[in-house]
């Protein structure tokens, strides 16, 4: 009995030690179990997040600028870097948070404003079973949403106030971009949860921008003298080197957007070396046989628009479907270009409408026919081309209106704000020195 009773004792202390130990093995366990950021991953996007940045700045500001007249040189500029500033300072205190969560609906979310829920230890998923630092995939949006904003002066450079372009990317950026972006990228988001493809941000980007670009110079109103006065750009030089820093930034844009470098990564950069380079080249065919000289705008602009194409159809588009994607969104973007703008006579200034929104939606609806198997697209062929088709043109008809009612709000409440328009001295002498009191060139 007593030797019964030992051994009895001996197993329920056992049995109670490991009783009390198991939490402590679970956690343990837990904690093992908890996905580790890839550092490859991690160290590509860095590098994707950078490349982007060199979009902005330089490579934007300088294709911007040479467009422009001297006279407004710094001026556009420094709208392009000061939105870019302001865009980046408002996604870490409410953007992330508006379009990525974690909270959501639909049509937005919420729930980490001044990335209250993010640390050095979060992490975000990719497409895989990997994941990366939350604070590299965040910083990563930002860009895409820097960008974007800046996108939209182009078409109201040399006659928009300073003041209000800022105000402009403080509204519209809340309104349109963040629930964009939750849309088609964040969970649960409208267009993601409807089987909308948009790899890199054809509608997220390029749609949104253009439509806005459009809506923002139709309120504002044509520069004096135009379409009379000639207006060339002053420095395609500056233009072609910004031009070549968009192309090469643009593939953190796009292989970047696979968030691990991995063989979709390799599609959608092989994408962008080919689309692009079509799209140049097509553009300058175009001219050529419109009666024109095949000339440095003309390239410069064709990559643009093959840049735009190819964003959604990166990672879903095998290289010959990105080629013809490319080669078509150029030439459609010549003729709107120089065709229906002189036609319709608003004055989109760097034609960014005519070429982010209208390659943009291009590619949008391009992607459900390339994506496809038989075409040599990545799609599983799970869901028909009608069909995905059809998806993605009800996604392009949901950015449009989004973009459009709201940056009629944005660019009303800029005007309430700041007047939004310089005035007739101003532009006439330049907004260089009318709105910064600086020259870019003595």
């Amino acid at each position: 009995m007593t030797i019964s009773r030992k051994i009895c004792g001996a197993l329920g202390a056992a049995v109670a030690t490991l009783a009390v130990s198991a939490p402590a093995w679970a956690q343990e366990a837990a904690a093992a179990a908890a996905p580790v950021p890839n550092p490859g991953n991690n160290a590509w996007m860095m590098t994707s997040t950078v490349l982007v940045l060199m979009m902005i700045l330089p490579g934007l500001a300088l294709f911007y600028g040479g467009l422009t007249r001297s006279k407004n040189m710094l001026s556009t500029m420094t709208q392009v870097g000061a939105a870019a500033a302001l865009a980046m300072l408002m996604w870490v205190i409410w953007g992330y948070s508006t379009a990525f969560g974690p909270e959501h609906n639909k049509l937005f979310a919420w729930g980490n404003l001044f990335l209250s829920q993010v640390t050095p230890d979060s992490t975000a998923a990719t497409f895989s079973d990997e994941v990366i630092s939350e604070y590299v995939f965040l910083s990563f949006q930002m860009t895409f949403a820097a960008i974007t904003a800046a996108l939209v002066f182009g078409a109201t450079v040399e006659r928009m106030k300073f003041s209000a372009a800022m105000v402009f990317v403080l509204i519209w950026s809340t309104i349109v971009y963040y629930p964009i972006a939750h849309m088609v990228w964040g969970t649960g988001g409208l267009l993601l949860d409807m089987g909308a493809l948009d790899f890199a941000g054809g509608t997220v980007v390029h749609i949104n921008a253009g439509v806005s670009a459009l809506v923002a110079c139709l309120i504002l109103g044509k520069r004096s003298g135009y379409p009379k006065e000639p207006m060339p750009p002053h420095s395609l030089t500056l233009t072609m080197v910004g031009a070549g820093l968009l192309w090469v930034g643009w593939f953190g844009f796009n292989a970047g957007s696979e968030l691990e470098a991995d063989g979709t990564a390799g599609l959608a950069m092989i994408n962008t070396f080919v689309a692009t380079a079509a799209a140049g080249l097509a553009w300058m065919l175009v001219e050529r046989l419109s009666g024109h000289k095949g000339s440095a705008l003309g390239f410069s602009s064709g990559l643009i628009a093959g840049l735009v194409a190819v964003t959604p159809a990166a990672g879903n588009s095998g290289p010959m479907g990105a080629i013809v994607l490319g080669a078509l969104a150029s030439v459609i973007c010549f003729l709107f270009v120089s065709k229906v703008k002189p036609a319709l006579g608003y004055d989109d200034s760097l034609d960014a409408f005519g070429i982010h929104g209208v390659g943009g939606i291009i590619g949008a609806i391009g992607t459900g026919i390339v994506y496809q198997p038989g075409l040599g697209g990545p799609g599983d062929g799970s869901t028909a081309m009608g069909a995905q088709v059809m998806i993605q043109l009800t996604a392009v008809v949901i950015s449009i209106v989004w973009a459009a009612v709201g940056s009629a709000i944005a660019i009303y409440i800029a005007k309430a704000v700041t007047g939004l328009r310089v005035s007739q001295e101003v532009e006439q002498e330049g907004l260089d020195l009318g709105e910064h009191g600086e020259r870019a060139y003595n």
